[in-house]
């Protein structure tokens, strides 16, 4: 496929797509000026004659998809909620806590599976696919919109939600397996899904728990978990291994959609500067990395990706 049909092929994609994005909801996007044009093409020339870009994803790539993220003002998980997401540790030893997870979570898994890409996603998608300019895409989203979208080289820095595993074993199963077991314990549990969290769980109140029932591991009798870096967990080591090897093998590293407000988004930061990689960063508001940034918009990443996509920044 030559150079114009390939651009063309991706505009009406884009084009076409953002008919089916207007569709999603915006209410957990927060509030953010339009995208300054001159900025963005900055941005193109920073990324005109970089082959190998590795891009960092995070909640705020999927907000426009639905998904709502931890912090943005306003409109983000805490702003909202003064509910914590579950601690690792909590979730390990109590098995009320475990309870009250698996039922929120079989509750929200429906919709929050359902989800769709939205114009970023695709447009990471042609940037790494038709035009070759991405070399890796590590995200510290759970929600798989990468994959939905066609991207191939996902690194899912904090695991992912489509799958289930067992403390004691490490046997995986799918999540949606688990959700078919997880009905059979439960047929009476037909709560109608709330407002979605960040990771696919939802409210519920101690009554709407009850006596909810969760499986063992099949193999092992062991603890099943998603296959999720909760809080206060860690990376695994191999993950992290992985990162730094797509780093080096870079030229540039792209942040999109992430304050970097937790260390182990922002240690890929600090690693790209210690390897001298030149950072990009387009993110609503201020975050944790800004000082090390060569080039940072504030703006949606919804309103600068697919413009990168427009130009021709394969030529070189």
């Amino acid at each position: 496929m030559t150079l114009e049909l390939i651009l063309r092929h991706h505009r009406t994609w884009i084009i076409s797509f953002k008919s089916k994005c207007s569709l999603h909801s915006l209410a957990f996007v927060p509030k953010h000026n339009p995208a300054d044009e001159a900025e963005i093409e900055k941005l193109k020339h920073f990324l005109k004659y970089r082959e190998n870009i590795c891009v960092l994803t995070g909640a705020g790539v999927s907000t426009e998809s639905g998904i709502p993220d931890y912090r943005s003002e306003e409109v983000g998980l805490y702003a909202r909620n003064t509910n914590k997401p579950v601690q690792y540790q909590d979730f390990v030893r109590s098995d009320q806590v475990r309870k009250r997870y698996w039922a929120r979570n079989y509750i929200g898994w429906p919709r929050f599976s359902s989800f769709h890409p939205n114009q970023t996603h695709l447009a990471l998608y042609q940037l790494e696919v038709p035009l070759k300019r991405v070399s890796c895409i590590i995200t510290q989203n759970v929600d798989r919109l990468h994959h939905k979208a066609g991207s191939r080289n996902v690194l899912e820095l904090h695991g992912t939600a489509f799958h289930v595993m067992c403390l004691g074993c490490d046997n995986r199963i799918y999540r949606n397996d688990f959700q078919t077991a997880l009905a059979k314990l439960n047929p009476n549990m037909t709560i109608i899904s709330k407002t979605i969290r960040p990771d696919g769980d939802v409210e519920l109140s101690q009554d709407e728990v009850g006596g909810f029932e969760i499986p063992s591991c099949a193999k092992c009798g062991g603890i099943l978990k998603p296959d999720i870096v909760f809080f206060g967990d860690n990376v695994p080591r191999t993950r992290l291994e992985s990162v730094r090897r797509e780093l080096k093998r870079s030229d540039s590293l792209l942040v999109l959609g992430s304050s970097l407000s937790v260390f182990s988004g922002y240690r890929i930061v600090l690693q790209a500067r210690e390897l001298n990689k030149p950072i990009a960063i387009v993110n609503i508001g201020t975050t944790r990395g800004d000082k090390h940034a060569h080039i940072k918009i504030s703006a949606k990443c919804g309103d600068v990706l697919p413009k990168l996509c427009e130009s021709r920044i394969n030529v070189t």
